[in-house]
């Protein structure tokens, strides 16, 4: 299957390659638990997770960058009042944009080829990638609107790991991993791996942070030894387990008789 714009997040396409997200879905990340049934639902077309206003704040900013903010705003009618004004959390998307439009380093950053996508194969499965912005041989950046990047707001509390930096919560260390493998592969250069990143905070800040290559390394090592696990669900060679938890897992549980009163730990 060639992969283009259009076809890239198509169900043939998704079923054809692993790509990050779907991989999370199956595996998670240290600070983001996964569903293996959500994920299967998922892939197979019967579940689909609503945009939240935070992701579609994400994608409003994502999409000017890309170039294709005014279908964005066709695509989207509930960003706009009955009026036809913006909504007020959408204005503060333009206001993020514009200060990221103030700095030179920031834009510089995002200068390179737009939403380049390239494919590969990686224990056991080929995958697919697409780049935010691709600076051949030099760098490769990926464009994050996020809560903060500074201070307590900036960190999350992750089980036996403590205090943990929020792209490490969200998985970004295996995004960088995964992208500069497959460009690796297809180029036969290794680039360093940023984030760009705005917040949506009052007075947005904004950083531009590299995932240093320790963190990539590692996040590397992790998704290859998930990935026989993930491969064996996704081929339907085993039975998906269910989390419990997630909106996909409560729409479809089925009740097998009382439980205990469960103790703290069991909540998670």
């Amino acid at each position: 299957m060639e992969l283009t714009g259009e076809n890239y997040y198509s169900s043939e396409a998704n079923r054809e390659y692993m790509s990050v997200s779907q991989y999370k879905d199956f595996a998670g990340t240290i600070g983001i638990g996964c569903c293996e049934y959500e994920a299967m639902e998922k892939l197979e077309g019967r579940w689909r997770k609503e945009m939240t206003t935070p992701m579609l704040i994400g994608s409003y900013v994502d999409r000017y960058f890309e170039g294709t903010l005014e279908d964005f705003k066709s695509e989207n009618p509930q960003i706009f009042t009955q009026k036809g004004d913006l909504r007020a959390e959408y204005r503060k998307a333009d206001k993020i944009i514009e200060r990221i439009e103030r700095d030179p380093l920031f834009m510089a950053a995002m200068s390179g080829e737009k939403q380049v996508i390239m494919t590969g194969e990686l224990f056991g499965a080929k995958w697919k990638i697409k780049m935010d912005s691709y600076s051949p041989g030099e760098s490769i950046v990926d464009l994050k609107v996020v809560k903060s990047v500074r201070g307590k707001e900036a960190f999350e509390w992750v089980r036996d790991y403590g205090y943990t930096y929020f792209a490490l919560v969200w998985g970004y260390d295996i995004q960088g991993a995964v992208y500069q493998e497959i460009v690796r592969q297809n180029t036969g250069k290794r680039l360093p791996f940023y984030l760009a990143c705005a917040t949506k905070q009052d007075e947005p800040d904004i950083e531009l942070i590299e995932i240093t290559q320790d963190y990539l390394d590692f996040a590397l090592e992790t998704v290859r030894r998930n990935m026989p696990r993930v491969l064996a669900v996704k081929n339907k060679a085993e039975e998906p387990m269910r989390c419990g938890r997630c909106e996909c897992c409560r729409r479809s549980k089925v009740l097998s008789g009382p439980i205990p009163i469960p103790i703290f730990e069991d909540t998670f």
